[in-house]
């Protein structure tokens, strides 16, 4: 029997950390003790009133049936009261808050409600590879906007608008950014605002690391008049420690967000119920949780640039997000080079800049999910490698 994949699987490859996992896994096998400091996946627990909230909800034998495809109120009004608080934006609940199966899962259902052959789309180089792989499923055409340190990780959209924007139905932007950590500003997204409304363009912000080492939390929604152009992305994985749960949110005019949820309601039968109570719950976590978490993230941030100066590299100290971002030294070709280098002479995997695009091959991302510890074993390490040739 020879059944062939559609050739739309050809316009994408296996997920970079899909493939890097299964050879990390390999080298543990054969006895190589490797430190991943790669993908950023929390190794912090949820709140304990979260992690109650759960238990107790999925103890209740009717908490167990298929759920609205909108999430039940008390989530959207969860999500809405969180946007009001921390960032000062106004959302109806009813229509404007729709929660989602994780961010990511969100990323798709966009572009499957808006992308088709023939639309062309906006996305950012260096950025998050899946707003490039969901738009080529859909048969899109990607066009790079690419972004520079030079000019703060940041869009120059002046220059961009000098283009043939008239195909371009769906922009997506990213800040505070991954895997830069560069952070955007009022007054660029009021620009970005203009930009989208004199080309009739629809922004996608995704905005899930806006509470990680970042002391304005800023929305693009909180910007007057950016809700007539945009959508936003939203998720509680990295803020407050739950990846696995799976939970996200899309914001923004229900006008915008009708389509999106007419192609998610084909796609899964809602979210169980007891995750959406302790979303509810995770959602109060007061500002004196999100100030512990940081505390031990610039712990671990402080070990993450002492690694970087033992490696040449250069960085922000002002990033913010859950990884640190390093330029490399000019002796590597790329970040990839530098990257194999410290995994075959260390066993420490650090993420080459250029899964990213070709705008990041220059720099490599290091997570900051694991213990100072472990970080300190990565810096011994590299410095035994060091001692033992010129270079790593």
């Amino acid at each position: 029997m020879n059944v062939k994949p559609a050739s739309r699987m050809d316009l994408v490859q296996e997920y970079y950390f899909s493939t890097k996992l299964k050879q990390i896994a390999a080298m543990r096998a054969s006895g190589i003790d490797v430190l991943n400091l790669g993908i950023g996946s929390p190794d912090l627990p949820p709140s304990a009133e979260t992690i109650s909230a759960l238990s107790t909800a999925a103890e209740n034998p009717k908490n167990h049936a298929y759920q609205s495809y909108v999430g039940i109120p008390a989530l959207r009004e969860g999500f809405a009261k969180f946007y009001q608080n921390a960032y000062g934006v106004s959302l109806n609940p009813v229509d404007e808050v729709l929660p989602l199966i994780g961010s990511k899962e969100g990323v798709m259902h966009i572009s499957m409600a808006y992308l088709e052959v023939g639309d062309e789309v906006l996305v950012p180089n260096p950025g998050y590879p899946t707003y490039r792989a969901a738009s080529l499923l859909t048969g899109a055409t990607v066009v790079d906007y690419d972004l520079s340190e030079e000019n703060g990780w940041l869009p120059d959209l002046k220059k961009l608008a000098e283009k043939d924007l008239s195909k371009v139905k769906l922009m997506w932007v990213n800040y505070p950014h991954m895997p830069t950590g560069a952070k955007a500003n009022k007054a660029f997204f009021e620009e970005l605002r203009d930009f989208a409304l004199a080309n009739n363009i629809l922004i996608v912000n995704d905005n899930p690391y806006s509470f990680i080492l970042n002391d304005d939390p800023e929305s693009a929604l909180a910007v007057e008049g950016m809700k007539e152009v945009a959508l936003e992305l939203n998720s509680l994985s990295k803020s407050h420690n739950m990846a696995g749960w799976r939970l996200g949110v899309l914001v923004g005019k229900a006008e915008f967000i009708n389509p999106v949820l007419r192609f998610k309601s084909n796609m899964d039968s809602g979210m169980f119920l007891p995750l959406q109570m302790a979303a509810v719950k995770a959602l109060e976590n007061p500002s004196s949780w999100f100030d512990e978490l940081n505390a031990i993230y610039r712990e671990r941030q402080q070990k993450v640039f002492e690694m970087m100066d033992l490696l040449n590299c250069q960085y922000d100290k002002n990033q913010s997000g859950m990884f640190v971002w390093a330029k490399i030294p000019a002796n590597y070709q790329t970040g990839f080079e530098l990257s194999d280098a410290i995994l075959e002479k260390s066993g420490v995997f650090i993420t080459p800049g250029g899964i990213f695009g070709s705008a990041g091959d220059a720099y490599i991302r290091t997570s900051l999910c694991a213990e100072v510890s472990v970080f300190e074993q990565a810096i011994g390490r590299i410095v035994s490698s060091l001692a033992l040739s010129d270079e790593l």
